[in-house]
């Protein structure tokens, strides 16, 4: 399985250039509730907010390279996903739509532009902008509502899972029982393949929970690459400024 790709708008920089609410719920009854009700409640808990501008601290591990920088995301709700990296100089910048992605680096000198029939092709799975968007936002990256489910009480958590699973992959999604916001959301092929996407803490402003501390995690066979954020700072319903312009003299990336 080729899952460790789905960290390429991070993973590329380092090959090519160099209050909250907790994880899981106080001890206590967990009512329980149907797959259909959990899931509409976390629907509903999605953000609604039409921009978002957010900065974290991000720390990138596969066991080789270990790396702190910062992120800039600007979300302008189903329209344009925009990141920036940062460490003293800008190390990268990537502008993702519904129809491109787009990446480059003015410390390494160069660029990528492709759309997602092409990242699919690299991911061996499919993948979309909304995806995308949701894993940012606390949000299941599956359609929950395509298929029929099953739903357990466990620490304090829903968990869901498709009554028919995938025949590539299982998803399991780990939903808090508070804000019905995700604690986790896991795609395991074998014991060895897997990716986590686990969700520590959410800072609650402004009626809505954003995502405070989060941590992807991809596993294949004796590889492991971690990816760690921590929110420094929100802002919603703001005018975007959202620069990007890939200079001409820069080297593509081809894959």
């Amino acid at each position: 399985m080729r899952t460790n790709k789905l960290l390429l708008l991070f993973i590329i920089v380092f090959v090519t250039s160099c209050s909250s609410s907790r994880k899981y719920t106080k001890s206590g009854y967990v009512k329980p509730m149907s797959a259909r009700k959990i899931i509409k409640k976390h629907i509903n808990a999605n953000n609604n907010k039409q921009t978002i501008n957010a900065k974290f601290k991000a720390n990138f591990d596969n066991g080789k390279i270990n790396q702190s920088f910062s992120v800039d995301l600007k979300i302008n709700k189903d329209k344009v996903i925009y990141l920036k990296g940062a460490k003293f100089i800008t190390i990268f910048k990537v502008k993702i739509t519904p129809t491109s992605v787009e990446y480059y680096s003015p410390y390494a000198k160069n660029y990528f532009v492709g759309d997602f029939t092409l990242l699919q092709q690299i991911l061996g799975v499919e993948i979309n902008f909304t995806q995308l968007q949701n894993l940012f936002l606390g949000q299941s990256i599956l359609d929950l509502t395509k298929q029929k489910n099953d739903a357990i009480i466990e620490k304090n958590m829903y968990l869901i899972t498709p009554k028919i699973q995938e025949k590539l992959f299982d998803f399991l999604v780990y939903v808090n029982s508070k804000n019905f916001k995700l604690n986790q959301q896991s795609l395991v092929q074998t014991t060895n393949q897997r990716l986590d996407i686990k969700y520590n803490s959410y800072h609650f402003t402004e009626n809505e929970y954003f995502p405070e501390s989060f941590k992807i995690e991809v596993k294949e066979e004796k590889k492991g690459t971690k990816m760690d954020f921590s929110l420094k700072s929100v802002i919603f319903n703001k005018t975007l400024a959202i620069p990007f312009s890939i200079p001409k003299n820069y080297k593509e990336l081809r894959f």
